[in-house]
């Protein structure tokens, strides 16, 4: 299943489909932004493999400048992606979804390329898939927290924060020393 009321919080065991579903959008997101796209990544949670997650594909689009995307506004919404604006610091969100329900499907970040936004969601991503403790720690986290507050995503996503700030840390580190990328879309 894809697909979550907006503000709650309900984890799912890793699925199959999150990865379809996030290759598909890719694709289209491609055809789409082909003059301004120069990469587009499947992250959070639905693409590590060994955790739970909310069933929201989230994807990173990466660009020269994020506000190369405001003439695309239109057309992405003639194919059901959603401008929603500046979500956080120098990233512009877009949500697909069933909006008569108020559930969202997806949520595309478009961010500057190989800039800190894009590098943080490859690392977390990569090193998580990496590093089955570290990954198993976040897993405790969410399900922690989601138990908490199923109807605040507010409060669920600010509880993750020093723990991925630190697993941030510590994936800088182990992409600087090496790291390999190994779920590259």
């Amino acid at each position: 299943m894809t697909g979550l009321k907006r503000g709650t919080v309900a984890l799912e065991p890793h699925q199959k489909e999150w990865e379809q579903s996030a290759e598909r959008t890719i694709n289209i997101l491609r055809q789409l932004l082909e003059p301004v796209a120069i990469d587009i990544q499947h992250i959070g949670s639905t693409a590590i493999s060994s955790i739970y997650a909310k069933p929201i594909i989230d994807l990173v689009v990466g660009v020269h400048e994020p506000e190369q995307i405001l003439p695309y506004v239109e057309l992405l919404k003639q194919h059901g992606i959603v401008y929603r604006g500046n979500d956080v610091g120098e990233q512009i969100l877009f949500v697909m979804g069933d909006f008569e329900k108020d559930t969202r499907t997806h949520h595309i970040h478009v961010v500057r390329w190989n800039k800190t936004e894009w590098n943080n969601y490859l690392n977390f991503r990569d090193y998580l898939n990496s590093h089955s403790d570290r990954a198993m720690q976040y897993d405790t986290c969410k399900k922690k927290l989601a138990l908490q507050y199923s109807d605040d995503r507010v409060r669920y996503t600010a509880g993750k924060q020093e723990l991925i700030d630190h697993l941030l840390k510590e994936a800088r580190a182990w992409r600087s020393e090496g790291g390999i990328t190994n779920n590259v879309n």
